[in-house]
């Protein structure tokens, strides 16, 4: 799946006490040896999680709570406020504030906070819901959904149009395939089994969860590449519906129009029948 706007999503690591990796908290995803060795890893998110369920802190609630010398807790702060993680800002006083300066408290960044286990999946389902619902259910709520991944898609699809135009036609996948994956969704070209075209494969898909129940957004992404590389395209496999990956078949490159933007008439329903499905 393409990118959900605004945001994304990375995937979520095991326990609730971890933070996601999501290419900004550094010492979570890649761990050094000597990190793992002494726990270093585990702690540093034990105090990140430590200020999310008790709001912004001082060294000295840290360490109480963590059962930490002061010097460990601000070791770790160090590491975290150097991947953008927490923050340091005067604690705020209500009432009279006695003499001195006051203290000084570390709270998370919007980017720490977010690498924390989110409802965004559950958001996102209830909203689809409450758009189907609301449009009347049915067919009509069906075609509602279906409007919005649309929409969803053509807010976001710029940079991916201009990737693929400014490259070769034989190019064209393999330019959407890195464009794909800039945006963290682990994308590559191959040849087809049958040497008649390429497959484009997504390894990654933020919003796989939501997808199973609503599978109009695998089918919007699947019309926007077949329009953005002007033919025919088949999805093979997605990830929402439990294969490995999102596969997606794609004729031999010359056979592409040499005007992407423009496709063929047809081409909307041809790749809608197959889009977000399975059809071994």
């Amino acid at each position: 799946m393409t990118k959900g706007t605004g945001s994304r999503f990375p995937p979520r690591l095991s326990g609730p006490d971890e933070l996601r990796n999501n290419g900004v908290v550094k010492y979570v995803g890649e761990a050094s040896q000597e990190e793992l060795a002494t726990g270093e890893h585990s702690t540093r998110n034990r105090v990140a999680r430590s200020i999310l369920d008790h709001g912004p802190s001082t060294v000295s609630e840290l360490a109480g709570r963590l059962g930490l010398t002061q010097a460990a807790v601000r070791r770790h702060l160090d590491a975290l406020a150097a991947d953008s993680v927490v923050e340091p800002r005067d604690q705020r006083v209500y009432g009279s504030r006695g003499r001195g300066r006051p203290a000084k408290v570390f709270a998370l960044t919007d980017c720490g906070r977010d690498a924390f286990d989110q409802s965004y999946d559950q958001l996102a389902a209830d909203a689809l819901r409450w758009i189907a619902a609301a449009a009347g259910g049915g067919e009509r709520g069906e075609a509602a959904v279906a409007a919005f991944a649309r929409a969803r898609i053509a807010g976001q699809s710029e940079s991916y149009r201009q990737a693929v135009e400014a490259a070769e036609p034989e190019k064209r996948t393999e330019a959407l395939a890195e464009a794909l994956s800039t945006d963290g969704y682990a994308a590559t070209a191959r040849s087809a089994p049958n040497r008649q075209g390429e497959q484009l494969c997504q390894h990654h898909c933020p919003v796989a969860h939501v997808a199973e129940q609503f599978p109009q957004l695998c089918e919007a992404e699947t019309e926007f590449f077949s329009q953005l590389l002007g033919t025919h395209v088949q999805r093979l496999a997605t990830i929402a519906h439990g294969d490995g990956v999102c596969t997606t078949f794609i004729p031999r490159a010359s056979q592409h129009p040499q005007h992407p933007q423009q496709p063929p008439q047809t081409t909307h329903h041809a790749s809608e029948s197959t889009a977000g499905r399975n059809p071994a």
